[in-house]
């Protein structure tokens, strides 16, 4: 038996037949189909770094990520892995605002990553303001229990208020419904313990996982992905998990996916705190990295200010990549 390293890790060949990208036992990984998410991707593996993260994070490209991505990866010395594009067997066809969610369903793919022991799925447009390495020591179900148990996965909340009031969303996505609603009560609370799995709508946000990987669990979702009630999921990967796993699964607090809607006035303020914050979800179009010059420097208020965050974390890694000679425009 190999010897672990002073940070936990092991170099020992995995009890799977695959190798791993990188020697780490743990790791976070983030899904990447194409350049248009590389500025966020680069970004995030930037303020895992600054954060002081001990883990690395493994870019986990499909085969429609193209050769300019494979460079802009490569010169960073960051690590990646092939996977395959999950797709249902029954197609949901999403609104054109949300094409994004075709994507979605391989975020369901470290589920069957063996290779590891621990795997932490990001978004790529998130970004880590605080160290959050300790998602790799939350109690989670082992393999052994095969879906069977009541931690399955650890995940916050899926905010459910719509905020845009985008007319195609359900009609019991609103306030109400809303999980963190639950919380708004008790602030302080909020910052340390998320809602009960099984308060709202019960549903998991994708951006962020936990995962212990399980050959069981991922034939599980394997045979969900190939049913017909996958038409109906208006969320794709979430919508899965919540229906395949109900209410057994860790509910983390908002602080490790921080949708940056929930700081708008009006929709879960009474609870956000800014320094509580350890990683930031820039869901929703446009990106920072989006944003032309013009708008980077005009006026702030409440809901875009955030922004300033990743670019300036952004403008922290371009600087330290000048400085090693990497100067490619990404």
């Amino acid at each position: 038996m190999a010897a672990a390293q002073l940070d936990g890790t092991s170099t020992a060949a995995p009890p799977s037949s695959k190798p791993r990208a990188t020697p780490s036992a743990k790791v976070w990984t983030t899904l990447i189909t194409n350049t248009a998410y590389l500025p966020g991707l680069l970004t995030l593996d930037a303020s895992l770094k600054f954060a002081g993260s001990k883990y690395p994070l493994v870019a986990l490209y499909t085969d429609t990520f193209p050769a300019e991505g494979h460079a802009a990866l490569d010169v960073r010395g960051i690590p990646k892995q092939r996977v395959a594009y999950l797709l249902p067997t029954t197609e949901k066809a999403f609104d054109a605002s949300d094409s994004r969610f075709y994507d979605c369903w391989s975020k369901l793919t470290p589920f069957g990553l063996t290779e590891y022991e621990r795997v932490v799925q990001l978004d790529s447009d998130m970004l880590v303001l605080r160290n959050m390495d300790e998602l790799m020591d939350v109690p989670l179900d082992g393999p052994e229990l095969a879906g069977k148990g009541q931690r399955v996965f650890a995940a916050s909340h899926a905010c459910v208020c719509n905020p845009l009031r985008k007319p195609h969303y359900p009609p019991d996505w609103q306030p109400a419904n809303c999980a963190f609603t639950t919380q708004h009560a008790d602030p302080a609370k909020a910052q340390r313990e998320g809602a009960s799995p099984l308060a709202g709508l019960a549903m998991p946000n994708g951006g962020l996982q936990v995962v212990v990987p399980s050959t069981q669990v991922y034939e599980l979702i394997v045979e969900a992905l190939a049913k017909p009630e996958t038409a109906g999921y208006d969320f794709s990967d979430q919508s899965l998990l919540s229906d395949l796993f109900p209410g057994r699964w860790v509910a983390l607090p908002y602080v490790y996916n921080a949708l940056k809607t929930m700081r708008w006035v009006g929709v879960h303020d009474a609870f956000w705190r800014d320094a509580e914050v350890r990683n930031l979800h820039y869901l929703l179009s446009p990106k920072p990295w989006e944003e032309t010059a013009e708008v980077r420097g005009g006026v702030r208020d409440g809901r875009t200010e955030v922004n300033v965050w990743w670019w300036d974390v952004n403008s922290r890694r371009l600087g330290e990549e000048k400085g090693r000679g990497v100067d490619d425009g990404w």
